[in-house]
């Protein structure tokens, strides 16, 4: 992205943008909820809830199901969770070199908790690239699909919602930064991304799709633009 586009700030979704970390929390996620009786299966959880915070889809699997969840289970999850990332978690591809080339300031609005957000971007080498600009929707009252923790990212950041650019690899995420005045690339790199996923960030808001690292950073820092939101 040229000097010459609108655009100030760059906030970028973490899980499936800068972490391929939607594949292992679904198929966790999916493993856990069969294993107390509710059966899910991996494309399920990545259709339903991709995006959305641990609070957001809990209440929605409490109301399909017509009974809590387990006490302890957001904390079973998340420990395997992490678990996880320390053995098998990787960056996306390329984003790493995007982020050496990116000139505009940037930062993450994630749906994921702070610690959670910070151990996936050290592990990664990614934590230097945003520290401490870091953002998480457990500081706003509503998260994704909400525009409220883009709204709270771009204040923060100093930077008017219309000269925003949101990277996102989900619905709700792509209808938050739209509900919030933003301009939204739709990421279709993470290994989470089913065949038609670009399809449906288009018909969500997206702008544009970029389906790699290499796209995406042609259209941030290299000779193709993007036009602003309007209306």
């Amino acid at each position: 992205m040229k000097q010459q586009n609108p655009y100030d700030l760059v906030i970028f979704d973490c899980d499936g943008v800068l972490i391929d970390s939607e594949t292992l929390a679904s198929r966790i996620d999916a493993e856990e909820l069969t294993r107390i009786g509710y059966p899910t299966s991996y494309s399920d959880v990545v259709l339903r809830f991709t995006g959305l915070s641990s609070a957001t889809m809990r209440k929605l699997i409490e109301e399909d199901w017509g009974r809590p969840l387990p006490g302890n289970f957001d904390t079973i999850v998340q420990d395997r969770i992490k678990e996880s990332y320390r053995t098998e978690l990787q960056a996306i591809s390329g984003i790493d070199q995007l982020l050496h080339q990116l000139q505009l300031p940037r930062c993450v609005a994630s749906s994921s908790a702070p610690d959670k957000l910070r151990l996936g971007l050290e592990l990664t080498g990614l934590w230097p690239h945003f520290d401490p600009h870091v953002f998480s929707s457990v500081m706003v009252k509503v998260g994704k699909p909400a525009p409220d923790l883009f709204l709270f990212a771009a204040a923060k950041m100093g930077v008017e919602p219309a000269r925003c650019v949101v990277v996102e690899d989900s619905i709700a995420g792509v209808r938050a930064g739209v509900a919030a005045g933003m301009t939204v690339i739709g990421f279709t790199a993470g290994g989470h991304c089913l065949e038609d996923h670009n399809h449906r960030l288009f018909s969500a808001g997206a702008k544009v799709v970029a389906r790699s690292a290499e796209e995406l950073t042609s259209l941030l820092c290299g000779s193709q633009t993007l036009s602003p939101m309007m209306g």
